[in-house]
């Protein structure tokens, strides 16, 4: 498992059980899977966010750069490097994991992104 990363060639390293991030849809407007425009002033309730993992401290057990990580957008800490805005958090506070080389593992749902 990778402790470090260069992500747009600024060596990174994560300590302890931390989590970088980077989210898929930037907030604002959504769509829906119709193809319907949300706007971001839409109500909604709690929701859940998707992102990619781009460096894990040297603690982190359950994922590794490259997956795909769910986690609640309200608990987060936002870092801004060389204009690209990442989340950073523990690895506790992620609910799930997507990685193919979970596939056929004891502990995957068997459903797909």
């Amino acid at each position: 498992m990778s402790t470090h990363t260069t992500h747009d060639k600024l060596p990174i390293r994560m300590l302890h059980d931390r989590v970088l991030v980077r989210t898929d849809i930037p907030e604002g407007e959504r769509r829906s899977s119709g193809g319907i425009v949300i706007p971001a002033t839409a109500a909604v309730g709690r929701r859940l966010a998707w992102a990619e993992v781009v460096a894990v401290g040297q603690s982190v057990r359950t994922v590794e750069p490259g997956d795909r990580v769910l986690y609640d957008p309200e608990d987060r800490a936002e870092v801004e490097v060389r204009g690209v805005a990442y989340v950073l958090m523990r690895e506790r506070d992620l609910h799930a994991v997507a990685a193919e080389r979970l596939e056929g593992s004891e502990d995957s749902t068997g459903l797909y992104l």
